[in-house]
């Protein structure tokens, strides 16, 4: 008898997430269980071990990929006795561990022991110069390491810890709830298998405490804001010895004065003056290698931009190095004399009275708006 589509015994699309496939297998589980079908236990009982094998199948990423090339045929060696065996009572609850172990406090696939150290993040505010050129940062962290009094393991100097009355050692309990049998973590050792009868008086049976360490930060040259960095292990310290956390550094670059990044290049303003602008002229502006000299030909524009090529940034992640691109910015004279303004009205009169067109950007944008107003009274 050829076998149903798995996607069709659980009720979803092809396409459907992980969380989709999960969240249905909960609901067509309870609702083919054979306790809660008194009627046709039977029937149930096959239809449940169906969605079993069904859910074994599409929750494994391995197993879903040779399915969905290959149907039941590229599956079926790898499934075992998994969904064809009698059903019992220890397989079930075996099986609905991962699902219903938050309802009842944990999980029956979760695994006593000490747990490892959380991961802590530290934000590092560098100026321009540095996340460019590279630096190497102190860095004071507060953070729970081991304890050395009691060497982490949480007792007293002396003592050992001892194997927990509740668990005995395994690290987690086995709650029964009606027909459901659902493995957690044990309340008493919260998983380690152990209890500290005398606790150390340092770190209060904790096996960690709070210190402020300090880090040496090697950053690369190229770092931007919102890049990470990673110091493996320098973390919390782990529970009773299990293994540290990790610190992630988080980049922050400063405002700078002068220069404005977009990824590999670099922008600036630069003001010039009236005369150099009309006449042209060199001049210095700054990088952050030092000052270099930019060219102004004649009758340059306001706004005009200028490239200077590798004077940018070298990405952290490799690539050519970025550009400066300098953008000119016309001064107008401030706190002019009489015989300033004076000399401006003669070079005015004459701009405007040699029948030349010396405004080139004034002219066409009057040409603009008196089209436009053609237009409107048209």
């Amino acid at each position: 008898m050829a076998k149903e589509d798995y996607y069709k015994l659980l009720g979803v699309e092809r396409n459907a997430s992980d969380a989709e496939i999960k969240k249905s297998y909960r609901s067509m589980a309870m609702k083919f269980h054979p306790d809660r079908n008194k009627d046709n236990p039977e029937a149930a009982e096959v239809k449940f071990k169906q969605i079993k094998e069904a859910y074994e199948v599409l929750s494994d990423a391995q197993k879903r990929s040779a399915y969905d090339q290959f149907g039941h045929a590229g599956v079926d060696g790898s499934m075992g006795g998994g969904g064809r065996g009698g059903f019992t009572a220890e397989s079930f609850s075996d099986m609905f561990g991962d699902v219903f172990g938050d309802v009842f406090g944990g999980g029956g696939r979760q695994r006593g022991g000490p747990q490892r150290g959380s991961d802590i993040r530290y934000n590092l505010e560098l100026t321009l110069e540095e996340a460019v050129g590279g630096t190497e940062s102190k860095l004071r962290v507060p953070v729970l390491v081991a304890c050395k009094e009691c060497d982490s393991t949480g007792a007293k100097k002396g003592s050992s810890p001892v194997i927990c009355s509740t668990c005995h050692g395994h690290g987690q309990v086995r709650m029964q709830q009606g027909f459901f049998s659902v493995q957690q973590t044990c309340p008493t050792c919260r998983g380690s298998g152990k209890q500290i009868k005398d606790p150390c008086g340092v770190c209060r049976g904790e096996g960690r405490v709070q210190e402020t360490k300090t880090l040496s930060a090697k950053i690369p040259a190229g770092v931007d804001t919102g890049d990470r960095i990673r110091l493996s292990g320098e973390g919390e310290a782990g529970e009773r010895g299990a293994q540290a956390g990790d610190l992630y550094v988080q980049i922050h670059v400063k405002d700078h004065a002068i220069f404005t990044r977009d990824g590999a290049n670099l922008y600036c303003e630069v003001p010039i003056s009236f005369a150099t602008a009309s006449l042209g002229d060199e001049i210095s502006v700054p990088t952050l290698n030092g000052r270099v000299m930019l060219k102004i030909p004649a009758e340059t524009q306001t706004g005009k931009l200028f490239r200077l090529r590798g004077k940018g940034v070298k990405p952290v992640r490799g690539g050519a190095v970025g550009d400066l691109i300098c953008k000119v910015n016309i001064e107008t004279p401030v706190h002019l004399t009489k015989e300033q303004k004076a000399l401006i009205e003669q070079l005015n009169a004459s701009l405007t009275g040699g029948g030349k067109q010396h405004s080139p950007q004034e002219h066409s944008w009057t040409d603009g708006v008196k089209s436009f107003f053609d237009k409107l009274t048209g």
